[in-house]
């Protein structure tokens, strides 16, 4: 099981923790926390809604924010109205969580941003709670970029891996050095891509084609070698 960071923009692996199924995303995602960047936002999927979780990591460090579609029959208290569709929530802990994260209050305070994107309500839960910093209306937006993860997880899969959705090796330890040399590999190229981005004004890196690029790198190696 893997669970890694990844800068949206550019689809740079920032850091990765993995290990067997037997242990849980949670658990590897609070592996992440210290090496997590302060004054940042992390998009979370929903799968990973823990409240000890999302607490430990907007009270680690600072500004480290935290933003997720909130879980469907999520229970939660209303405490103010901040704005149209735009609200101020209480969320009760459970007593599990407060013995596996000894710093969890009772309750977690949270805001809670709804909005429709073609006809369907989306509803996100972040800590960003000051409206007048984060307004609403970027809110949602800005979780729609999260669909930039799936792009790199299928440029992994698909090409680094040749579209196979296993690993080769059989034993733990052969297995961990064969991931980090694909999330190595990848970054690499990534790097590539960044440099790249930089000669043409207002380009981003993961506007460009991962595919054609990755070739066209390789295709200059290859020259090099050969002079």
């Amino acid at each position: 099981r893997m669970v890694c960071q990844m800068e949206l923009t550019s689809h740079l692996l920032i850091n990765s923790a993995f290990d067997s199924t037997k242990v849980s995303e949670m658990v590897l995602a609070e592996q992440l926390i210290p090496s997590t960047p302060d004054s940042s936002i992390t998009l979370f999927d929903k799968g990973f809604y823990s409240l000890g979780l999302l607490h430990k990591w907007s009270t680690t460090g600072s500004e480290r924010h935290w933003l997720l579609p909130i879980k469907k029959g999520t229970i939660y208290e209303e405490v103010r109205t901040l704005g149209r569709q735009d609200k101020l929530v209480r969320l009760k802990t459970s007593p599990q969580a407060r013995k596996n994260f000894s710093a969890l209050p009772e309750y977690i305070e949270a805001r809670l941003v709804s909005k429709k994107v073609k006809g369907k309500e989306t509803q996100i839960l972040t800590s960003m709670v000051d409206p007048m910093r984060f307004p609403s209306s970027e809110m949602v937006e800005l979780y729609s970029e999260r669909w930039e993860i799936e792009v790199g997880y299928r440029e992994m899969k698909q090409t680094l891996l040749n579209s196979e959705h296993h690993l080769r090796s059989k034993k733990p330890e052969m297995i961990r050095q064969e991931l980090w040399g694909i999330l190595l590999g990848y970054n690499l190229l990534r790097y590539q891509m960044v440099k790249m981005s930089h000669t043409v004004d207002g380009l981003q890196a993961n506007q460009l084609s991962f595919t054609s690029c990755s070739l066209a790198i390789i295709n200059m190696l290859y020259t090099m070698s050969l002079n």
